[in-house]
């Protein structure tokens, strides 16, 4: 494997994200030699708003000249050759995810991005984009490392296992971290001496222990103690944003009714679905807010950019989101065996759950990929419970994908516990169907 000179390619180079990557692999280059990053984007003007903001962001690190920077929509050029991919993409942009979380609402139902019906809705979309990434992958850079931070994570992930399965590819989320790292900037610790314990299905999951190795003790108990006393504040890289506020509100409920462990945030769309839509406003999501807000700020830097303005452009604070996934690739290319939250096949790790699921655990990352550990305890009735149904319904939209099922996806929507019924569940497939169009595989 090289060790210097790499080529990174950043798929979905038009996101948002996509400058905390890149200040994340500027900051590790002593650990991460890369000398050519390129942005591959089918929307040509945002992939150009982004090729303006990273250059200007490598031209104030004095790195112009020594990082190659492309923008393209040709994957031949974008993938050749390529060691590191990131992929992000978001199929259908902001625009389908608005579609997502209004028509579920609009029938009562949880309207949320990778939860509830719209989750399902966006991972049909992300299933058929990312397995062109793959093939993409495959074709151009066979012995390349993908690393996928594309949601919905499990589903994308079992579609990629089934169409897929010798691809090196790591699948991880960063909102454990972001958990993680709020919960130590409220309570004074440091997440860097952490090592979590935790277990689910993607954004459905439990922490059991995180050992704090400068305490020498588990401090979830402590922990789940302040929450339920103190509360949880947004930490300052969601501050602004009362979405957040309100999902650390909902947090801090889960753990005074489930007091045993620590929940993942977005528990609360299958755990509270009603509350969650009566607080919602159908008219006005959160595709909408984060239209008018991150997207309109990254307009606005790459128009100054482009007209050369003076004074401080750069508005960016995503806490370790592009730090996450940069680490896992310096963890890979030094074999540093450094542990990482991945979604992974279960075979085993958690003893009673079906042996196929993809399961989101702690996992140790090295030149050979995940080495996931095994829990060595079986879980609970109730954990154990949810995910099952949960799991079951994310494998049956996986075989509608597959298999062009209408009954399949059908069955994958009425098992959804965000649904209370059939009726209403074939009524929201229906219209999900005409509003996605090709965006969908064809369901007969």
């Amino acid at each position: 494997m090289k060790m210097n000179n790499l080529k990174v390619v950043i798929a979905g180079g038009g996101s948002t994200y996509t400058p905390g990557i890149v200040q994340a692999m500027i900051n590790s280059r002593d650990k991460f030699n890369f000398t050519s990053i390129s942005l591959y984007d089918i929307d040509e003007m945002r992939n150009d708003d982004m090729y303006q903001i990273i250059d200007y962001m490598l031209k104030k690190e004095g790195l112009e000249k020594e990082v190659a920077l492309s923008q393209t929509t040709d994957p031949k050029l974008a993938f050749l050759k390529s060691d590191f991919i990131f992929s992000q993409i978001r199929v259908g942009g902001m625009e389908m995810r608005e579609i997502d979380e209004k028509i579920p609402l609009s029938h009562g139902l949880v309207g949320q991005e990778t939860c509830g019906l719209g989750g399902f809705s966006y991972g049909l979309r992300s299933i058929k984009g990312l397995l062109e990434i793959v093939s993409y992958v495959d074709q151009y850079a066979p012995d390349a490392w993908l690393l996928n931070y594309t949601n919905p994570e499990t589903l994308v992930s079992e579609a990629v296992r089934r169409a897929f399965p010798h691809v090196k590819m790591l699948n991880a989320c960063d909102m454990t971290i972001s958990i993680e790292e709020t919960v130590a900037i409220n309570y004074g610790y440091d997440r860097k001496n952490w090592i979590p314990t935790y277990y689910g299905l993607n954004h459905f999951g439990w922490y059991t222990s995180i050992y704090d190795k400068s305490l020498d003790r588990d401090v979830m108990p402590e922990i789940i103690e302040k929450l339920n006393a103190d509360g949880l504040q947004v930490a300052d890289f969601n501050s602004g944003d009362k979405t957040w506020q309100e999902a650390w509100d909902m947090l801090c409920v889960m753990t005074k009714n489930f007091p045993d462990f620590l929940p993942n945030n977005y528990l609360e769309y299958y755990l509270y679905s009603n509350e969650v839509v009566e607080k919602s406003n159908p008219k006005y999501t959160r595709a909408n807010m984060v239209m008018d807000g991150r997207e309109k700020r990254t307009k606005e830097m790459s128009r100054k950019i482009r007209e050369k303005v003076d004074g401080d452009i750069l508005d960016f604070n995503f806490g370790e989101h592009g730090q996450y996934i940069v680490d896992m690739a310096v963890s890979i290319l030094n074999d540093k065996h450094d542990r990482f939250m991945l979604i992974v096949p279960n075979m085993g790790a958690i003893p009673n759950l079906r042996s196929d699921a993809m399961v989101e655990i702690p996992a140790y990352v090295g030149r050979t990929g995940a080495e996931p550990i095994s829990l060595r305890f079986e879980i609970n009735d109730f954990h154990k419970g949810l995910m099952e149904a949960q799991n079951a319904a994310e494998k049956l939209l996986v075989d509608a994908y597959f298999e062009n099922s209408y009954q399949k996806a059908l069955q994958a929507f009425t098992l959804n516990q965000t649904v209370p019924s059939a009726k209403v569940a074939k009524v929201v497939l229906d219209e999900l169907i005409e509003a996605n169009g090709d965006f969908w595989p064809e369901l007969n």
